[in-house]
């Protein structure tokens, strides 16, 4: 066990520190789970840290200028509750650290955005935190070139493990990181060398430190329980013109017989072994007890920053009404207010020359005249900008020498884009958009479903949607991915027809504040469908009625997409033959969901034969194939079964049977 020196050398910052020891090993032996060998470990570092460096007002915990404290390493997440305890945050009360990892306490396994402020966001799947700190640090930078440093000035730390630097993730956020010279995030690598299978080296012999030099950063080590080392460390790196990383050396579950172990990385809930450890710290008061003194200190600490928040409010208050109220804005994600007049503007621009056009392409036209009005986005691509149009609007590129700009150049990472526009969104003040291929939601997936998770309103745009990309073949081909975007809570699925439900699209997602969208793009022209204006956004509605039967109504066509136009061909060949035939675009199936009865009854009625035509996979379908009892027997799906193949847009759709005829078919078979 080690004896640490900090003990004598340093008794007041040793005390603090074990009241998070402390906390940790009550909190976990009280849930009989948990990780405590990570918040016992870091709690040296974590103290200097708020004691010394952070900037933050615990009475104010949403204070805009704060500096951003992101724990990557999410199973620690007692450190982060504890030092929210011991500081003096509102919300974070004793009795939660009692209810740690219970039913509807703040205290969940792992930190959760939202649940009370301080918490940055949700932390858990390993390499995700720092990756988020990449978009914050991003975020800061943005808002100090738009408002100034009198307004915006602080900086972004984030503690990492083994665990978050050996997932993919980090690398790509790491080396965006470097690229773009954030000298405003540190982050802080717990080097305890251990994970749950064992030692790090029986997984990865990588040499940490080489690596983030040669990914662009500043590279500082210290003793991570020696408070002098640790101070000078981050004072360094604060003097950094590049991200820094500070190589903390420390030991897991220390002072525990767990120490240095696989054992310490999880739950110590033995009472004997917390007894001990807790002897070792000279620590001798009650489960979840601190000592007023302590206590004290730590509250002090979390007042600390009071004096600069009030120096902050002033400043604000001494510029222009007119900024504060934009500032205001931004900060709580206000839409802009000229955002539905220039939508509306764009609609009759493109009822008037109905365009034939990708709906990538309408996109791009939506995102010219978004941009301009909306100064908080700032957009990006996984190098493929001109693939999916998202450079729009005369917005220019975002770099060290740049500022200003409103574009990210984020490099093939799509994981690592999504990541970072996850921690974009959540600093506040910025809005992002991302593009890739639709495919591609594959590698982004593990942070696309954190934006859902947390609430976060971040724009997906997934252009290539289908097989009608064509010649690429079925690796580009996405076919399977509708349904799984769909079948992700939280999360807003646009697939629009056509220029208009495009338009309608980006601003029913840019409206959003707790709800991520995805825009599924076409590679290949559509028609212009709508051919009359209309103020109201009929995509917000989710589904509508496209074009009416003439006759008596028989069938209902149904689809999204590049497909509304093959079955508004189709309903021409089966109007010609005298079956009344209606069809419903369904851009967006959550958005349907969330409308009334009356309305669905209304688009979706009973009686007529249903048949959906999307080029993707069934899967899905049938909540809307069914009618109002969950019958089916009178319904058919034109579409995919399988993956897609290599061949020119219009051979596949033949090959694959998506065509205006076999939609017509389908409707006679079912009708016979």
């Amino acid at each position: 066990m080690t004896i640490l020196p900090a003990q004598e050398t340093h008794p007041e910052h040793w005390k603090k520190a074990s009241a998070i020891r402390a906390l940790t090993l009550d909190a976990v032996a009280g849930a009989n789970s948990g990780h405590s060998g990570m918040p016992m470990g870091m709690a040296d570092v974590a103290t200097v840290l708020y004691e010394k460096h952070l900037k933050f007002d615990a009475s104010a915990p949403d204070w805009a200028d704060r500096d951003r404290f992101i724990l990557s390493a999410g199973h620690g997440s007692m450190l982060l509750y504890s030092l929210l305890y011991l500081t003096g945050a509102p919300e974070m009360t004793i009795e939660e650290i009692k209810n740690f990892r219970q039913w509807g306490a703040k205290t969940a396994g792992h930190p959760e955005y939202g649940h009370a402020p301080g918490i940055e966001t949700t932390t858990g799947p390993l390499g995700q935190g720092i990756s988020n700190a990449v978009g914050f640090a991003i975020a800061e930078e943005v808002l100090r070139a738009r408002f100034g440093r009198k307004l915006v000035d602080h900086y972004t730390y984030c503690i990492a493990g083994d665990g978050c630097l050996m997932e993919g993730v980090s690398q790509e956020a790491i080396g965006l990181a470097g690229k773009q010279e954030l000298s405003k995030l540190i982050v802080l690598w717990d080097n305890n060398n251990i994970t749950i299978d064992g030692t790090v080296e029986i997984a990865d012999k990588t040499d940490q430190m080489a690596r983030f030099r040669a990914s662009g950063w500043s590279v500082f080590e210290c003793d991570g329980h020696d408070p002098e080392d640790i101070d000078q460390a981050i004072a360094a790196a604060k003097k950094s013109s590049k991200p820094s990383m500070i190589a903390c050396k420390t030991h897991i579950a220390i002072g525990s017989a767990a120490q240095d172990t696989p054992k310490g990385h999880g739950a110590l809930t033995d009472p004997k072994v917390v007894a001990d450890a807790k002897a070792a710290y000279g620590w001798t008061y009650g489960p979840y007890e601190v000592p007023a003194d302590i206590k004290s200190a730590w509250e002090a600490i979390g007042a600390r920053g009071a004096a600069a928040r009030a120096e902050w409010t002033e400043r604000l208050e001494a510029t222009s009404a007119a900024r504060q109220a934009e500032f205001a804005r931004v900060m709580a994600g206000e839409p802009p207010k000229r955002l539905g007049a220039t939508v509306r503007a764009l609609k009759k621009s493109f009822v008037e020359d109905m365009p034939k056009l990708a709906t990538r392409a309408a996109s791009q036209k939506a995102l010219d005249a978004i941009n301009p009005v909306a100064p908080e986005t700032v957009g990006g691509s996984a190098d493929l900008t001109g693939s999916n149009n998202t450079k729009a609007g005369g917005i220019e590129v975002f770099d060290p020498s740049n500022r200003k700009g409103r574009y990210i150049h984020y490099g093939i990472r799509e994981h690592g884009m999504a990541a970072a526009m996850n921690g974009i969104a959540l600093h506040g003040g910025v809005k992002p958009y991302g593009g890739t291929f639709m495919c591609f939601a594959d590698y982004a997936r593990g942070a696309m479903r954190l934006s859902a998770l947390m609430g976060v309103p971040a724009v997906y745009v997934l252009s290539h949607d289908s097989i009608g990309l064509g010649e690429d073949g079925p690796t580009h081909q996405p076919v399977e991915h509708l349904a799984m975007l769909r079948a992700t809570p939280n999360t807003l699925v646009f697939r629009p027809a056509d220029a208009t439900e495009t338009a309608e699209a980006w601003e029913v997602a840019l409206e959003q504040k707790a709800t991520p969208s995805v825009l599924a793009l076409s590679r290949q022209g559509t028609p212009a469908l709508r051919d009359s204006y209309s103020a109201k956004n009929l995509t917000a509605r989710g589904g509508y009625i496209m074009a009416e039967a003439t006759g008596k109504r028989q069938a209902i066509l149904m689809a999204t997409g590049t497909e509304v136009a093959i079955a508004m061909k189709a309903r021409e060949i089966l109007e010609a033959e005298g079956i009344g035939t209606r069809v419903v675009s369904m851009p967006c199936w959550e958005l349907f969901e969330q409308q009334d009865e009356a309305w669905r009854r209304k688009v979706l009625p009973a009686g007529p034969v249903r048949v959906a035509v999307e080029a993707g996979v069934r899967f899905g379908w049938d909540r809307w194939l069914c009618d109002e009892r969950g019958r089916r027997e009178k319904a058919g799906f034109v579409g995919m079964e399988g993956f897609g193949a290599s061949a020119p847009a219009e051979v596949l759709y033949e090959k694959f049977g998506i065509t205006a005829e076999a939609a017509a078919q389908k409707v006679r078979d079912l009708l016979a």
